[in-house]
């Protein structure tokens, strides 16, 4: 959600912000219809303001308390940059995590996207609150955002999970190639174990179950959901890596697809591809959309973005 334009000193520009009546009675809306609270569910509503230059204190505050109330979480995008940090200590007076917390937006039930710019303070206090962070490598890397201190978050002992943010920072969206990134970018100017690869599959796997409050998936276990991504390893890349099948995929491969994915149970992905999905057809269909919001871009913006 955003309620906060430019002309209240906010991000978004002011024709795609809401009232926050609109933006709580919608939420309201959504979990009414959509939200199932059980084990294994398929679909579960989390509110989410954008980011705290995007909506007001006074929505923030009321969010943490309307979804607490309806026992759903909470997310948004915290500390991804040093625009947003300045924004919060010249506009609100403090730095991104006071001001969250003074909104009520700590806890188990809360995690944050991105958190590059947390400071050794800010990571105790989301330890010992248990709040999650949702870790974007790939986003941060292509927007230069900056490199989140994700080792000392797990020394520290906060949640952490690993996520590709979204198509519009990310492009692929491709989940083996997020756990590369994450392997190989916190070893720059560190040391070859400050990400053993081990610990990039906890993120991406438990960590992430951990900070959704979810504990029903991110395991193969007896009594846990059927997801399952299986990957060949019979391929030229890997030729020669099978000493230790899993760090042979995050060092060896280029982002493959999975060759087999299953959820809940239901083989969603076989021999890579989709199934009962026509994968050419979608891909038309995307390029024809894609093309037609380009052409509308560029007559409202009056620039090329060819």
């Amino acid at each position: 959600s955003m309620s906060r334009g430019r002309s209240q000193g906010g991000l978004p520009p002011d024709d795609v912000v809401q009232t926050p009546e609109e933006i709580l009675r919608d939420c309201d809306r959504l979990i009414a219809k959509y939200h199932d609270p059980k084990p294994f569910a398929m679909c579960r509503i989390v509110l989410a303001p954008c980011s705290p230059f995007s909506v007001t204190t006074e929505l923030l505050a009321e969010t943490a308390v309307y979804a607490r109330t309806k026992k759903v979480f909470l997310h948004t995008h915290l500390c991804e940059t040093k625009d947003e940090e300045d924004f919060c200590l010249k506009t609100l007076g403090l730095r991104p995590l006071d001001y969250m917390e003074k909104t009520g937006w700590v806890g188990p039930d809360v995690w944050y996207a991105h958190g590059i710019y947390f400071n050794d303070d800010e990571i105790r206090r989301l330890a010992e609150t248990k709040t999650g962070v949702a870790h974007c490598p790939s986003s941060n890397l292509r927007l230069g955002s900056g490199i989140a201190p994700i080792p000392k978050m797990l020394e520290a002992g906060v949640r952490v999970g690993l996520a590709v943010d979204g198509s519009a920072s990310n492009d692929s969206s491709n989940f083996v190639r997020e756990m590369q990134m994450a392997l190989l970018v916190h070893r720059v100017g560190t040391a070859v174990d400050a990400m053993p690869p081990q610990k990039v599959l906890e993120m991406a796997t438990r960590g992430g179950a951990a900070i959704l409050g979810q504990p029903e998936i991110g395991s193969v276990e007896v009594g846990k959901a059927a997801d399952l991504a299986l990957f060949r390893l019979d391929r030229l890349e890997y030729a020669g890596a099978m000493a230790d099948p899993p760090s042979a995929l995050l060092f060896c491969g280029a982002g493959p697809r999975a060759e087999y994915t299953v959820v809940a149970g239901k083989v969603v992905v076989e021999k890579g591809r989709l199934v009962g999905m026509d994968e050419e057809a979608i891909v038309e269909h995307a390029n024809r959309v894609a093309e037609t919001m380009l052409a509308a871009a560029e007559q409202k913006r009056g620039m090329s973005y060819r």
